[in-house]
């Protein structure tokens, strides 16, 4: 599968039409990020039925700041358009893959309702 460069312009509806989308904010001098490109690239073709996104952070900057991106690599993992994994630092390609078949294990009906019970809860407080 190849890997798509997603922009400010393009990241909502990547997420929003795609069942799991993971998103690599990376930038071209990082040694990490270029270090962790191949295990990425793998996991794309290991796992077709998911998206791979790549995010250059220095041509991508306000992107990049709005999901306070302080270390990169960073990858995010997406289901359902919501985010279930946030993680900076490379990864070898046996934590990547683990990472991605928990992800796809997740029951995303108890995830939202989570998120619904912690919505009503700080209403509650606020």
């Amino acid at each position: 599968m190849a890997i798509q460069e997603v922009t400010q312009e393009n990241f909502h509806q990547v997420v929003s039409e795609n069942n799991m989308v993971l998103v690599d904010f990376w930038a071209p001098w990082c040694g990490p990020c270029r270090s962790f490109a191949p295990v990425y690239e793998a996991a794309s073709i290991k796992f077709p039925d998911a998206i791979f996104a790549k995010v250059n952070t220095e041509e991508q900057q306000e992107l990049a700041a709005y999901f306070q991106i302080r270390s990169i690599p960073t990858l995010m993992i997406f289901r359902e358009n919501i985010l279930i994994f946030s993680q900076p630092g490379s990864l070898p390609a046996a934590a990547l893959e683990q990472i991605i078949q928990k992800a796809k294990a997740l029951d995303m009906d108890k995830i939202r309702r989570e998120i619904e019970q912690e919505s009503a809860d700080a209403q509650k407080r606020g």
